[in-house]
């Protein structure tokens, strides 16, 4: 990672509590660190939820090897999003796409947009962009705009 890219460097607490933000099982709120602790240990790798808690603290920044391997396999990430911003950054775009992709509206938008022309596609791109705008609160002086 160049010198230039310093600002987006994130700590094992900030990745740890990203993951558990973004991997939400459908239907229900997040995982619980008892509930990661659990599955963690039930696959062979024995840490407990307040190990986890420590870890997301950041009170605890250097975890064996063996317990950011049961973490990342819980979260379906690979060990390398710990250690490596460049992955930690492509694997939190994959997670927010999938996140979006919930919504079957979204889903249903992407699956009509396959097959288009590129300049479709562009056109496309431009509306929910402009949609996006109108949606945004307006403001002039730091004040809400009326209207």
């Amino acid at each position: 990672m160049s010198a230039g890219s310093e600002s987006t460097r994130h700590n094992l607490a900030e990745k740890l509590n990203h993951l558990f933000q973004a991997v939400v099982p459908a239907g229900r709120g997040p995982y619980g660190n008892e509930e990661v602790a659990q599955v963690i240990t039930a696959a062979g790798v024995p840490i407990s939820s307040s190990y986890i808690w420590l870890l997301r603290k950041g009170q605890r920044d250097n975890p064996t090897m063996r317990h950011l391997d049961g973490l990342a396999k819980f979260f379906g990430v690979p060990q390398a999003y710990f250690f490596d911003d460049d992955v930690t950054e492509q694997v939190n775009s994959q997670l927010e796409l999938a996140y979006a992709m919930r919504d079957s509206r979204i889903r249903n938008l992407a699956l009509r947009a396959e097959g288009l022309s590129p300049a479709s596609l562009d056109a496309l791109l431009a509306f929910v962009h402009e949609v996006r705008k109108m949606n945004e609160p307006q403001t002039k002086g730091g004040e809400p705009r009326k209207g």
